[in-house]
């Protein structure tokens, strides 16, 4: 799946720019428990505009996700899966409808209060790991926390770095690991903060099947561990079998879906 115009892209850098923002804009968003569902969209639509053209990417779709469900986005590459995501977690706004978030409707946020909301308690694991190439694993893992209530809690990063098996390679920068450990990097950066919930886009996009099988049992594991809400993107079956619920993303909207199951020769969308 593309990535070019991918709206999560340099998600943590752009997040992490907007700190000094953040913090004063997270006095404004209660952080209050709310009821179900964790998140709710309503009729999103997404068009975009190109020289004389207008591309319908999404139209009338709705989505509710409640709190501790995991849920698999199927479909075929350029069908706006990640699109949709970037709209579900807040990172790009839709051309109609509403989504609500932890009880708030996005469209009442400017961007600064939109990423006050996701601060501490969303998390993100990208297909290309999305890690800072200048920073350790361990400062790459820092970085959720610091733009939360919860920065400077080095102990807590390290130790989620020893439970995805990297307790020996905190000092290392992303080059200096492989592909696998990299993943395991950004999953330990997306739980870090004890999220409520975490967006997942193609986590095994860009991994050896043995490694992406591993990854898929740690990312399930610890999510389950933790209770967190999870939305993935996928094109592997193998990956959508584990969740709660499978939806394919199809014409803009999204349908109930049955994943292939195992061993029966299918299985990429």
């Amino acid at each position: 799946m593309p990535h070019s115009s991918d709206p999560m892209s340099n998600t943590t850098t752009q997040d992490a720019a907007s700190s000094n923002t953040d913090s004063s804009a997270a006095q404004k968003v209660p952080h209050e428990a709310v009821s179900q569902p964790v998140l709710h969209a309503e009729k999103l639509a997404k068009r975009v505009t190109s020289g004389e053209r207008t591309l319908t990417i999404l139209h009338d779709l709705s989505l509710s996700v409640a709190a501790g469900e995991s849920v698999a986005i199927l479909g075929k590459s350029g069908a706006g899966k990640s699109t949709l995501l970037g709209l579900l977690a807040g990172l790009d706004t839709p051309s109609d409808g509403e989504l609500t978030l932890f009880g708030h409707a996005l469209s009442r946020l400017d961007e600064d209060g939109r990423a006050a909301l996701r601060a501490g308690r969303v998390g993100f694991v990208f297909q290309n790991f999305q890690l800072l190439p200048t920073l350790s694993a361990l400062e790459n893992v820092l970085l959720p926390l610091e733009l939360s209530p919860r920065a400077g809690e080095t102990r807590t990063a390290q130790q989620w770095l020893e439970r995805v098996g990297l307790g020996e390679r905190t000092s290392h920068q992303p080059k200096q690991l492989s592909g696998g450990e990299q993943q395991r990097v950004a999953i330990a950066r997306a739980f870090v903060t004890d999220p409520e919930l975490v967006f997942a886009d193609e986590p095994t996009g860009n991994l050896d099947p043995d490694t992406g099988a591993q990854i898929i049992d740690l990312l399930f594991t610890l999510n389950k561990e933790a209770g967190t809400t999870l939305i993935l993107v996928t094109h592997d079956h193998a990956l959508a079998r584990r969740c709660d619920r499978c939806l394919r993303l199809t014409n803009g909207q999204l349908v109930p879906f049955e994943p292939a199951p195992a061993n029966s020769g299918e299985g990429d969308e």
